[in-house]
């Protein structure tokens, strides 16, 4: 490890091959918390690189459990996290208004690490209980069009680096991640990401896979369409700058979309939007993210349609309906 951290203190960058193994070895436990502690934080003091996101992905891949779900329609709604901006669970809200709006979704998510409220504490809040069983997983998707994928349960490697990203409570490289090691593999991704320069990475790896995808960052700092200031797009049209005014939208200010300082409160936002109860600020931040969503499905539609196709099944009951019959599948 000590060879590793002068690499990085003298600003040097590692290959892809290199990073694969870095990664490799740090999940076996070779390297005890303080070494690691230290390879994370150093880390988050330069950007990454091409090379070495890509190596970090393919060792997270390898060492993951396999699933196949036995469709190619999924989609992903899955942000990077780390853009301490602590809003309510927008991308899996947006997950459930797609499922209920008749698209297969597999989420994959985790508890919050730089957040207070991560899609796993959500979830496990309002009694989803957690699961890697293929079948079960199948199940959900056939019943709900939905599944949830905690990530732990299939990345028993990230076992080692979990606590220590615990007790750090800032984003790690780990948080570029994510998005890219979703164990379902779905053939369709919308990812949102907390700066350009990530995005711009991001769209680089995503144009060398057969994905269909929507890399998203809006300008202040946001990973998730947040309707308080423009957002730019990265898929396979190009990089491109969305106006709020521009989709036909006022823009919020950051308090109209911001979580609950517990999980209890956050859970009780989440309820509110799926039963129809919540602000239009909440509900239209989070029917902004699952029309992209479904454009991201169907790129030759409008965005305007894919927000009437999202907001129908939100006003109908539909996304509350996957909501419920996610936690009933057994």
């Amino acid at each position: 490890m000590k060879q590793i951290l002068n690499h990085l203190f003298e600003n040097k960058t590692f290959t892809r091959e290199q990073s694969k193994n870095i990664l490799t070895i740090i999940t076996q436990g070779a390297y005890n918390n303080s070494q690691i502690a230290a390879f994370m934080t150093a880390y988050c003091m330069r950007s990454i690189t091409v090379a070495e996101l890509e190596g970090f992905r393919d060792a997270m891949l390898e060492l993951s459990l396999p699933l196949d779900l036995e469709t190619d329609e999924l989609i992903d709604l899955c942000g990077t996290g780390g853009d301490g901006k602590d809003t309510f669970n927008i991308s899996t809200l947006a997950s459930f208004v797609v499922a209920g709006a008749g698209y297969k979704v597999a989420k994959h998510g985790n508890y919050g690490v730089s957040s207070g409220c991560g899609s796993s504490n959500v979830m496990e809040y309002l009694g989803y209980q957690f699961t890697n069983d293929a079948d079960k997983l199948k199940s959900s998707i056939n019943k709900a069009n939905i599944c949830f994928l905690h990530a732990p349960l299939f990345h028993p490697a990230m076992k080692t680096v979990a606590p220590i990203r615990k007790e750090l409570g800032v984003k790690t490289f780990f948080n570029m991640l994510g998005p890219m090691v979703n164990p379902a593999r779905p053939k369709n991704q919308l990812v949102g990401v907390y700066n350009l320069e990530l995005a711009r990475i991001y769209a680089y790896l995503y144009q060398q896979s057969d994905a269909k995808y929507t890399i998203l960052n809006a300008l202040e700092g946001y990973d998730e369409i947040s309707l308080t200031c423009d957002f730019k797009t990265f898929s396979a049209d190009g990089e491109k700058i969305n106006s709020i005014e521009g989709l036909g939208f006022d823009r919020l200010h950051p308090s109209a979309i911001a979580g609950g300082s517990t999980v209890a409160e956050s859970a009780e936002i989440f309820v509110k939007v799926l039963n129809n109860e919540a602000t239009t600020a909440q509900s239209n931040v989070v029917l902004a993210n699952a029309a992209m969503a479904i454009k991201t499905i169907n790129p030759q539609k409008t965005f305007a349609d894919c927000f009437y196709e999202a907001e129908e099944g939100l006003l109908k009951g539909a996304a509350l309906k996957s909501f419920k019959t996610l936690l009933e599948t057994k």
